[in-house]
């Protein structure tokens, strides 16, 4: 299983938000991460080829390339009836999440490897640096909801 970095909303004893690392396991309740899960059993010799993530209805979709320039937001978004890849392509991004519009709920990840949040996820990314890349599969029509947080967030966490 590949691990990726996550931060967590826990404070240190300086009381500053730390990056925490992250398993395919502990990623479970906002999305799953985009790999093959059965590369290690299989064959070094054949292509190998699975579905990751399969959308029931015949809904369409779409794809984007999002360059992200913000190194501090104030609020996050929802899209309740899509799937959403963040695909990095470059850059560092850290992206936000949670699955309940509560601020202590919030969750924020080093996005360095592709990810699919489930329906409905509440989420936003900053970049870390000049400015990141990152590409975006969704539904082709999106319903989308923001949470005005009341505070920022932003890209100057400390990485464990």
């Amino acid at each position: 299983m590949a691990a990726g970095l996550m931060v967590v909303i826990a404070e240190d004893d300086k009381g500053e938000l730390m990056v925490k690392k992250i398993t395919t396991k502990n990623f479970v309740s906002f999305g799953r991460l985009i790999h093959h899960p059965s590369r290690h059993f299989k064959s070094k010799k054949r292509n190998l080829f699975c579905i990751v993530c399969k959308e029931p209805k015949n809904v369409g979709w779409r794809i984007a390339y999002l360059i992200v320039r913000d190194k501090i937001i104030n609020r996050l978004e929802q899209h309740p009836h899509t799937f959403e890849s963040f695909e990095p392509v470059a850059g560092r991004t850290i992206l936000y999440v949670a699955r309940e519009k509560k601020p202590a709920q919030i969750h924020c990840f080093n996005l360095d490897r592709p990810v699919i949040l489930n329906k409905g996820i509440w989420h936003g990314v900053v970049t870390i640096g000049g400015e990141s890349e990152i590409k975006i599969t969704e539904n082709a029509k999106v319903n989308c909801i923001y949470w005005k947080l009341g505070f920022d967030l932003n890209s100057g966490h400390k990485v464990e």
